[in-house]
């Protein structure tokens, strides 16, 4: 056998294999390359001879050459995960893709680089029930009155609603409501929607909302201005005792709310579901949820 350096349980694991699924010229393709790529477990040989078994009688139907060269080439792969595996699991699929391009990479004697991890985008830090005290006792203490309610607004439209940066400032005091027994904001822009906002910061956004009447909630003219609440938030971030204001963190102390209240971490922790888009496949399927009952449910009744 012409493997690299194979342990002698890898090597056993690779001669012993004889699939009846497959022919015999199939098997043998199979047990050339994985001894070639010189795997390190018996359990990660057997997990390439049974997805190298695949391809090459996938390639014997097409007509291609049991070569290590020809097959074990992206284009090839993919197409047999396209063509050859329909009737398996999508994750029974991934893996031996992954499988299949784990062996390309072996033995290729001069691989591409691997590309550079990028760091994945993690939620922001939620504030303190207490900080976000002292944020509201803040703005309270702004010069004018302007200034009071376009900062209240900030940070009950931030951490009682949700609302991000980017719609902040197209948020007029007309888009504020009293229905259905809570307070919700409609929000305009690219993700129309309502949101309730939580019963504890209904009180001064209504003011500040009564305040601006038709005008942006937060201030300014022009709602394309990206720097609209600059200001408020550096006059919000003045005492040393507290962190720096952002939108991100209020946005996250919303929604570790929003998930408190529904019971989010417990559902998550006994389905064994970590992946949020899983969580989306669900949600889309799901009846849709009427604006009182929503109230409710995220604590927006009053």
């Amino acid at each position: 056998m012409s493997g690299r350096n194979l342990a002698p349980q890898v090597e056993a694991a690779i001669a012993a294999y004889r699939p009846c699924a497959v022919s015999e010229a199939a098997g043998a393709f199979a047990r050339q390359v994985v001894a070639e790529a010189a795997p390190r477990s018996p359990a990660r040989a057997k997990a390439y001879l049974f997805a190298a078994s695949r391809l090459a009688a996938f390639a014997e139907r097409v007509g291609l050459e049991l070569d290590a060269q020809t097959l074990l080439c992206e284009a090839v792969i993919e197409r047999f995960i396209i063509c050859a595996t329909p009737g398996l699991s999508p994750a029974t699929r991934r893996t031996l893709r992954t499988n299949l391009r784990a062996l390309s990479r072996a033995l290729d004697a001069h691989p591409q680089p691997l590309p550079t991890p990028l760091p994945r985008e993690r939620v922001k830090a939620p504030y303190t029930p207490e900080q976000i005290k002292g944020y509201l006792r803040l703005a309270a203490c702004q010069s004018t009155k302007a200034r009071r309610m376009r900062a209240s607004a900030l940070i009950c439209l931030g951490a009682g609603a949700g609302i991000i940066a980017g719609e902040l400032r197209r948020i007029r005091g007309s888009d504020i409501h009293s229905r259905c027994g809570g307070l919700v904001v409609e929000v305009p822009g690219a993700r129309t929607r309502v949101v309730p906002v939580l019963a504890r910061f209904q009180e001064p956004l209504l003011a500040a909302a009564a305040f601006a009447c038709d005008g942006l909630i937060c201030g300014g003219r022009d709602p394309a201005r990206k720097n609209i609440t600059d200001a408020l938030t550096a006059a919000l971030s003045a005492d040393p005792s507290l962190p720096r204001l952002q939108a991100g963190r209020l946005r996250s102390t919303w929604l570790h709310e929003c998930a408190e209240l529904i019971g989010l971490g417990a559902f998550m922790a006994a389905a064994g579901v970590s992946c949020s888009q899983r969580l989306g496949d669900i949600a889309a399927i799901l009846p849709a949820i009427g604006e009182p009952e929503m109230i409710v449910l995220l604590g927006g009744a009053s």
